[in-house]
């Protein structure tokens, strides 16, 4: 029991030394970011102060908004330059506990979904943000002025980030389903109807209420659903080749009917 408990101890004490660790690693990058707060969240604004009418400016509807919203924009930056840290000190407290083949599996799926979540990120910024603002901007009325709060922006643009990051994810979670034998190729192919409608489903509810957003979110979604059976098919294969070898060797294995 004193063995157990000292085990879980130990566990403990390493979890707080990785965390601690990934916190450091965070705060200096978010110190050393700091100095250009201010331009980070211009870069930020960048897509919608293109779309504002000339002479136009956001505006801060708070005291101390001003202060705090380039802050938080600073410090996701600082955590999205520090991710392969914090990448890193959560593998190597989980990797001692993994089988050989699953570390194998699971190095390729924590790079693959960090990486495909900033593309999601890249993706949103450099693509969505732009046609949706210019269409917002071009479908309102001309006896407005548009003047968006940056509080405001800041939590659209988070969720917009959010959202894109996780739809990117979403060969990865075709890959796990099926690596994982919770289900087949051929049942991901039958639910392709299902899919393509709860994707335009998540969409309408994540996305604001017009239908560009909506089909550059539900679309890039419905096509790396494809890509991801079409991955899972390859991932599946030397799985069921070794399990076609095992039950080939069961069977020479096997006694004769006749007892020889």
């Amino acid at each position: 029991m004193s063995e157990v408990q000292e085990t879980f101890v130990s566990h403990l004490v390493e979890l707080r030394d990785r965390l601690l660790r990934a916190i450091v690693a965070v705060a200096v990058v978010f110190v050393c970011l700091m100095p250009w707060a201010a331009d980070i969240y211009d870069l930020l604004a960048r897509p919608m102060m293109n779309t504002l009418p000339e002479g136009t400016h956001m505006i801060a509807t708070g005291v101390v908004t001003p202060f705090f919203v380039p802050v938080k924009v600073t410090m996701m930056v600082a955590f999205i330059v520090a991710l392969p840290i914090v990448l890193y000190q959560a593998w190597a407290f989980i990797a001692p506990g993994l089988y050989a083949h699953e570390r194998r599996l699971g190095v390729p799926l924590v790079l693959g979904s960090t990486v495909l979540f900033l593309v999601g990120m890249a993706f949103c910024y450099f693509f969505v943000f732009g046609t949706v603002f210019k269409f917002i901007a071009e479908f309102a009325p001309k006896s407005i002025v548009p003047a968006p709060d940056i509080e405001q922006y800041l939590s659209f643009v988070m969720t917009m980030f959010i959202a894109f990051g996780l739809t990117f994810e979403v060969p990865i979670a075709v890959i796990l389903l099926v690596k994982t034998g919770v289900v087949g190729v051929e049942k991901l192919r039958e639910a392709r109807p299902y899919v393509i409608v709860g994707a335009f489903v998540i969409a309408a509810i994540i996305t604001p209420p017009d239908v560009v957003s909506q089909f550059m979110l539900a679309v890039p979604m419905c096509l790396l659903y494809e890509v991801g059976i079409l991955l899972a098919k390859f991932v599946a294969a030397p799985r069921s080749s070794a399990d076609e070898g095992a039950a080939k060797l069961d069977q020479l294995e096997a006694p004769e009917p006749d007892g020889k």
